[in-house]
């Protein structure tokens, strides 16, 4: 009962149960129509189908076929669907995909390349299910607007939550596009300053002949058109947080001023000669080398020493391993619903993509690509193309026949894994996630005797093929 559930869809009673032998890493549920495979399916939440085109009553056709495909695709979307039929017709296996399908194989089917097939889609559903359970948990709830499945993205969290019951200053590092103000923010809402203000400015976004008065407020008539008496963000920032993002972009003439407040927690407004007593919580940012501008002079080492009490190092998306598909198909339910638009997710090509691109602009990048693709996207799924970008290259090298290229990798799989557990058919089929009678299938299949030593291991040789 603990095997993942496969629904046949067979109106041949005879190849029907031969599937039912084939596949023993599945619970094989079996149905001859449409009506039979909806019911079974409703009532079972199969992992896996398989299915045939030519189902009664248009058993020489396929329209019955592809209506259970569609009603399959509508109902349970991320079940994964595997079509194998006698009407192999090009025209066939290409509306097979185009509605959804994850693979299409013309009959008789090869059984050992249909169980590779099988499995590697379970695998998909289950990474399907897995990352769906994480884009429904992973919201820390102490980390307002921060997603992540990330050991190193969970550290940086756990140390945000720690750190914001004391008032020390905090810097951040991380490249553009990583969450920087998010985690700024969390020290703040999460800590004992919550009640106060939380006041932002980015120092490379403001003229250096207007910083001083931004940051430190200015006297009537401190300069020409000083109207007026007006506080700078370190007063407003009184009993809350200042964050200061960019800060390697702060000059050098207001270094100073920020050191002493660092020291004595006291500002002065342009033009005014008494010092101001401020309680702020300090948090800058930055995406640059403060140690190596301290070095060569551009940045006050002394000012760097009291920023960076606690340095958090923020990684880049490329980084965060499964946290693109993550928070991609996170944007994209969000966005989804904000444009009232019906989307199931991404289409292989985007999946690709997704993976392959370097994300240079970060979580901020994926979040642009994704809402213009909400917006954008013509069909069901969103395509490589939807968030303009490029497509893996296949490499030339590769042959293009699809089950060749299955088998070669499956023969691969094999012979590693027996290399890895040092020839041990137990340990091999545990470290590949199947049976030992399907390991003993694909021993057979691709023509690879274990040669037994003289301590009892074993070592893989291959017949050639």
């Amino acid at each position: 009962m603990s095997r993942p559930k496969l629904l046949v869809v067979e109106d041949d009673p005879g190849l029907a149960a031969q599937y039912r032998w084939a596949f023993p890493d599945f619970r094989v549920l079996l149905a001859g129509d449409q009506a039979s495979a909806e019911a079974i399916a409703r009532r079972e939440q199969p992992a896996v189908v398989l299915l045939d085109l030519g189902l009664p009553p248009d058993a020489e056709g396929v329209s019955e076929g592809f209506a259970t495909l569609q009603a399959i695709r509508r109902e349970w979307p991320r079940v994964p669907v595997v079509v194998a039929s006698g009407q192999g017709q090009r025209e066939n296996a290409l509306r097979a995909i185009a509605l959804g399908a994850a693979d299409f194989h013309e009959k008789p089917v090869d059984i050992a390349v249909l169980r590779t097939v099988l499995d590697r889609a379970l695998r998909l559903h289950d990474l399907e299910e897995e990352n769906l359970r994480l884009a429904m948990t992973a919201r820390p709830s102490a980390i307002r607007g921060i997603i992540t499945a990330d050991e190193g993205m969970l550290k940086v969290c756990a140390t945000i939550e720690r750190l914001s019951s004391v008032s020390i200053p905090v810097l951040l590092l991380g490249e553009s596009g990583t969450g920087k103000e998010a985690l700024a923010r969390a020290l703040h809402e999460i800590g004992g300053r919550a009640s106060g203000p939380f006041v932002a400015i980015n120092c490379a976004a403001i003229p250096e002949s207007l910083m001083e008065g931004e940051l430190f407020g200015h006297e009537r008539g401190a300069f020409t058109g000083a109207v007026r008496q007006v506080p700078g963000k370190f007063e407003n920032a009184n009993g809350g947080t200042l964050f200061l993002d960019e800060i390697g972009e702060m000059p050098a003439s207001l270094q100073a001023k920020m050191l002493r407040f660092l020291q004595d927690g006291v500002v002065e407004r342009v033009g005014g000669r008494t010092p101001i007593r401020v309680d702020a919580r300090i948090v800058s940012a930055t995406n640059q080398p403060l140690e190596e501008q301290a070095a060569t002079g551009r940045f006050r080492s002394d000012l760097l020493y009291r920023l960076n009490a606690v340095t958090v190092r923020i990684p880049p998306l490329r980084e965060r391993g499964d946290d693109v598909a993550l928070l991609a198909r996170w944007f994209l339910a969000h966005n989804a619903r904000a444009f009232n638009r019906r989307l199931r997710g991404f289409d292989p090509s985007a999946l690709a993509a997704l993976s392959s691109h370097r994300w240079p602009g970060n979580v901020r990048e994926l979040e642009n690509r994704v809402r213009r693709a909400a917006l954008m996207a013509n069909g069901a799924f969103v395509t490589s193309a939807d968030l303009e970008l490029a497509e893996p290259a296949p490499d030339p090298e590769i042959s293009f026949d699809i089950r060749a290229a299955r088998l070669r990798v499956e023969r691969q799989m094999v012979e590693r894994a027996l290399a890895r557990t040092n020839g041990s058919l137990s340990a091999a089929a545990r470290l590949l996630g199947i049976s030992r009678p399907t390991l003993y299938s694909l021993l057979d299949t691709h023509g690879i005797t274990p040669n037994r030593s003289e301590d009892g291991t074993a070592a893989a040789s291959s017949s050639s093929t």
